[in-house]
């Protein structure tokens, strides 16, 4: 099975815009879930998402917090399955080059592992969109 899920995107929005919606708590809890987030290496955050949604719950600790790489542990409530995340932004004529990187996901075992990497890969998908929308609006909560 596939291991790793990768999205990339040319955002229309200046880079420090971009890092700043996806390190800042505040501003990931607008376009993502409520976050508990600071972009600091060894500091443990706190995803809550709605209850409506799968999983309620996603912790883990910031790995590495340097502009413009992030990359934070991901671990799903109520298993104790750690995989990776990496977002890491580059500057473009056009604004930024946003790279998505989520490994390690055949750390679950067997079928949970295929059936993580199919929510995972649509949760980013939609993660993204919701991210791209934001980044639209005129003014941000950060």
């Amino acid at each position: 099975m596939k291991d790793v899920i990768i999205k990339e995107h040319i955002l229309k929005h200046p880079i420090d815009k971009v890092w700043s919606a996806i390190t800042n708590g505040k501003e990931i809890s607008t376009w993502f879930i409520e976050a508990d987030f600071k972009a600091e290496p060894g500091y443990k955050y706190t995803f809550t998402a709605p209850e409506e949604q799968n999983c309620t719950q996603i912790t883990g600790e910031v790995k590495k917090a340097h502009p413009y790489t992030l990359i934070y542990t991901w671990i799903v409530a109520n298993t104790n399955t750690e995989t990776t995340v990496k977002w890491q932004l580059e500057k473009t004529e056009e604004g930024t080059r946003l790279y998505l990187e989520h490994s390690g996901i055949s750390n679950y075992d067997g079928e949970t592992a295929v059936q993580m990497f199919n929510s995972f890969n649509g949760g980013w998908d939609n993660c993204v969109s919701g991210l791209i929308d934001y980044l639209k609006q005129p003014v941000h909560a950060g």
